[in-house]
């Protein structure tokens, strides 16, 4: 089954204590697309401005990624740049220049409006709404968001998170939105806001999954080389989504697995800039990872 996914698409310009990178590939669309189009056909919507390299295009192309409905507009294309000190889970942000984001207005065609797996990627909940209205009924529709739009458009983010079945945010995120700081009570109101499944990242230390009053921890693998880890939580819900859409099963059990196979594709993203190292991953890559991931947790039944 095909994810329809709306969101960024950038030019990255970022710092960390490990190396620099300057208008490399990045945005929300671009991360989580990349990673999902190892498990199944994927259509974005998103703008760039007419410097875009062509590369990049041709890139997400032979990823199999669907870019008909990635519009080409008149001037630049929206750039990040920011900087990661010694802690890698957050991000200082040095500059956001909009650009060509700034006026975008999603237009789904219609051929991408049949996907049974729809994913809004962090954009204004406005925008957000208006993608709902052009598809139709999907299996799964969930959302990310971030604390500009919780802080900036309360109520117009609350009116989408009304509208999902799934929202994927982190944990900073989740206590705004929430007004709880123990996640397990922050992810009861947000249930309460609307999605009955609530998956909350947590960096390096992994993400955790409420899903009809079960809740799954995936950990975070420990890793030698971490290079940049912007992009990590959209790739990380590319995973999630792909292979959900790909076993097309929203089971609790397929949800832990998805889980998992989100953490893989987050570790992978983590160990080069930009989508540099998950750009020719094989299945033996992701297999060796996610064995890593269920040896990591792993543990045997004891009697007392």
């Amino acid at each position: 089954m095909g994810i329809l996914v709306i969101g960024s698409v950038a030019l990255d310009t970022v710092t960390t204590p490990f190396g620099s990178m300057t208008d490399g590939l990045g945005g929300s669309a671009t991360h989580f697309s990349v990673s999902a189009s190892y498990f199944t056909k994927v259509s974005m919507v998103a703008v760039v401005g007419t410097d875009f390299p062509h590369e990049h295009v041709e890139f997400l192309k032979s990823r199999d990624i669907d870019v008909s409905g990635l519009e080409t507009v008149p001037g630049k294309t929206f750039r990040w740049t920011g900087h990661y000190g010694i802690d890698l889970n957050s991000a200082q942000t040095l500059k956001t220049e909009l650009n060509v984001f700034q006026n975008f207005i999603p237009k789904v065609p219609q051929k991408f409006g049949q996907n049974d797996f729809v994913f809004l990627a962090n954009i204004d909940p406005d925008l957000q709404r208006s993608v709902i209205e052009q598809v139709k009924k999907p299996k799964l529709l969930a959302c990310d968001t971030m604390n500009f739009w919780i802080e900036g458009k309360r109520e117009s983010l609350l009116k989408t998170i009304s509208l999902v079945d799934m929202i994927v945010i982190n944990e900073g995120e989740a206590r705004l939105l929430s007004g709880k700081t123990n996640l397990v009570k922050a992810a009861q109101v947000i249930h309460q806001l609307g999605p009955r499944i609530v998956v909350i990242k947590q960096g390096e230390y992994g993400a955790l999954l409420f899903y009809d009053g079960h809740i799954f921890s995936a950990p975070g693998m420990p890793l030698s080389d971490v290079f940049d880890p912007t992009g990590a939580g959209d790739s990380f819900a590319g995973g999630l989504f792909g292979y959900l859409a790909m076993k097309n099963d929203l089971s609790l059990s397929t949800f832990r697995q998805a889980m998992i196979v989100g953490s893989v594709m987050a570790s992978y993203n983590v160990e080069k800039f930009s989508c540099d190292r998950i750009r020719h991953l094989t299945q033996k890559d992701l297999h060796a990872r996610y064995t890593a991931f269920k040896n990591l947790s792993h543990f045997d039944e004891i009697s007392f």
